[in-house]
């Protein structure tokens, strides 16, 4: 069974027998390291790890850590690993959870790593679509709002991918369009997608529309933030001419992007969304906590290229091994982007 199915069958499982999991963890640790702010995230893997009858440590400001002493990334994720059963880890960085891994002895868990990827809530969005839907096949999918660093939209896209007959409309300003690592996933794998900046005009072909806020945190010019926010907001009299069973999604927080006025359509989707992310999260936690501590492998350079990406987790721990992504020397193992040689 591929492992999708076994999470999904597993939440399934505890949705329908919460109790008989009350204590599926007890003596397990998670550590949570939270080196970027989060409130659903954070609290939801809190939840499912007590839920399981496990305990939870760690910190959402990094600056009360060692880490504000000069600690390295490495040193501070040998230090959790020895502690915990498991690690979760969010940082401004991207490519840090694949970082970490290279120095825990316990699963690493990526909770968000910049502008990247963000796994958990993918399986969070495959776990609603397929709770409210039945199935994830024959779907096309409106993905709206900042595509260029929403790293919500970069997960979903190559976890739906992998489903058959998934179409998209990547719905974006032009300065805030889909990166072109993305762009290369989807021709490669011969994938259906428009892109557009017109959400109205494809509105009625949709089946799913995933909303995401423009992030004012990714931005280094307030003044284009400030322009970009509020270019898409959906309300209650453009949901008209959308399908009666359109599903509205959003990661949350949402700011102006999805209108009051929509939170009551039996259309709206988002807040049972972060609900059913604390149960898919539960069976993650309880299949990554009884998994043997395996060695970390050695840490060895495989390319001479350096990444371009200023916000890449290399920039910010240099000692890192240079690694580039397998089966494509030219882009770097940790955020995707491309590798410079010199």
């Amino acid at each position: 069974m591929p492992l999708w199915e076994e999470l999904y069958a597993l939440c399934e499982d505890i949705m329908a027998r919460p109790k008989a999991y009350s204590l599926a963890c007890s003596g397990k640790v998670l550590a949570t390291l939270f080196f970027e702010p989060s409130t659903r995230t954070n609290f939801s893997f809190q939840a499912a790890m007590m839920r399981l009858g496990g305990s939870v440590f760690g910190f959402s400001e990094p600056s009360a850590t060692s880490t504000a002493k000069g600690e390295t990334f490495a040193d501070t994720v040998r230090m959790m690993s020895s502690y915990a059963d498991a690690i979760v880890i969010r940082s401004p960085y991207e490519g840090a959870a694949l970082a970490a891994s290279l120095y825990s002895e316990v699963p690493i868990i990526n909770a968000g790593d910049g502008g990247h990827l963000h796994p958990t809530q993918t399986l969070t969005d495959l776990t609603t679509i397929r709770r409210k839907r039945g199935a994830i096949e024959k779907l096309t999918v409106g993905l709206c709002g900042d595509l260029l660093y929403g790293r919500t939209i970069h997960s979903l896209v190559l976890a739906l991918s992998r489903f058959p007959e998934i179409s998209f409309y990547l719905i974006s300003p032009r300065e805030l369009s889909i990166p072109d690592y993305m762009l290369a996933h989807l021709k490669q794998l011969n994938q259906k997608y428009i892109e557009t900046t017109n959400l109205e005009s494809v509105l009625p072909q949709l089946d799913i529309l995933y909303m995401t806020r423009v992030q004012r945190e990714r931005f280094d010019d307030p003044a284009k933030y400030e322009r970009l926010k509020n270019v898409f907001i959906l309300n209650r009299r453009k949901l008209m001419a959308a399908k009666e069973d359109l599903l509205v999604m959003h990661p949350l927080p949402r700011l102006e992007e999805i209108a009051r006025d929509v939170d009551d359509d039996p259309r709206a989707a988002y807040f049972e969304q972060a609900r059913l992310g604390m149960f898919i999260r539960m069976a993650l936690l309880y299949k990554m906590t009884h998994m043997p501590r395996i060695p970390a492998e050695p840490l060895r350079d495989n390319t001479e290229g350096v990444c371009v990406n200023e916000r890449c987790i290399t920039k910010k721990e240099p000692y890192l091994p240079k690694l580039a992504k397998p089966g494509a020397p030219g882009q770097c193992a940790y955020c995707d982007k491309n590798l410079l040689t010199r």
